[in-house]
């Protein structure tokens, strides 16, 4: 199955979609600065590509409302039908291994089981595409996970090209891990035995945990870098024997 950029949407989605989306996430952003509704859009892109019919694509572009948003379950299924409804809220609750892999063709009305699959498969293949603006130790965690899970389901499940770019774009992520991430991880880790013994492990959970929260490879190494410069004044300073106040 094809998974490129070119198929149009449906034309037979329900007519509030397009306008009720926008409003339910208005104001909230991607990580890359993006209206987060280009997700959705591309999501809803990738469904239609593999064959999806207009309520799993409607599904697709809804996927994100009931979790991250105050959208009422209830009102996604008065608007958009119970099928749509069930889709979004499975999307977001089953859990991927337990869905059985079927590589028949794509038939006009898929099983709800699926129509899932497809849309969690979408969800993760665009989330590997812009993956660059996640935090880099959580990069690796979900390239990992998307190389042992996802690109394999997608195979099984007859979508070759998906899975293919799966694998492609976890495959970059992992090669590159060991010469930032993992690397600056083992250099922090070596500069805490400047530190007092008893100080090592809480400024080791520390900086790994700043190190975690960093959008890209390049604020990771200037904060490895000022780690680097100020360990040694650090090491002074928690060495150095606490003054008592003078009895009076």
């Amino acid at each position: 199955m094809s998974c490129g950029h070119t198929t149009p949407l449906p034309i037979s989605l329900p007519s509030s979609s397009p306008t009720r989306r926008p409003r339910w996430h208005e104001g909230q952003t991607r990580r890359s600065g993006d209206p987060y509704l280009t997700h959705c859009l591309a999501v809803a892109r990738i469904v239609a590509d593999v064959g999806m019919p207009p309520t799993v694509v409607c599904a697709a572009l809804l996927h994100d409302v009931i979790e991250d948003t105050l959208c009422p379950p209830g009102r996604l299924a008065g608007q958009f039908g119970l099928t749509v409804a069930q889709l979004v809220a499975d999307v977001s609750t089953v859990d991927l291994r337990a869905i059985p892999p079927d590589a028949a063709p794509r038939s006009a009305q898929p099983p709800h089981s699926e129509a899932v699959l497809v849309i969690r498969l979408a969800d993760r293949l665009h989330n590997m595409r812009t993956i660059e603006f996640v935090a880099a130790a959580k990069q690796y965690g979900k390239a990992r996970e998307t190389i042992e899970v996802f690109a394999p389901m997608a195979r099984a499940a007859g979508l070759a090209d998906v899975s293919r770019e799966l694998h492609n774009l976890s495959a970059a992520v992992l090669q590159s891990a060991p010469t930032a991430y993992a690397v600056t991880t083992r250099l922090l880790a070596l500069l805490t035995l400047l530190l007092p013994g008893t100080q090592r492990a809480r400024w080791r959970q520390e900086w790994q945990a700043e190190l975690a929260a960093l959008p890209t490879r390049r604020t990771c190494a200037c904060f490895t870098l000022r780690v680097l410069l100020s360990t040694p004044h650090l090491s002074l300073t928690l060495r150095r024997p606490v003054c008592q106040e003078p009895r009076r």
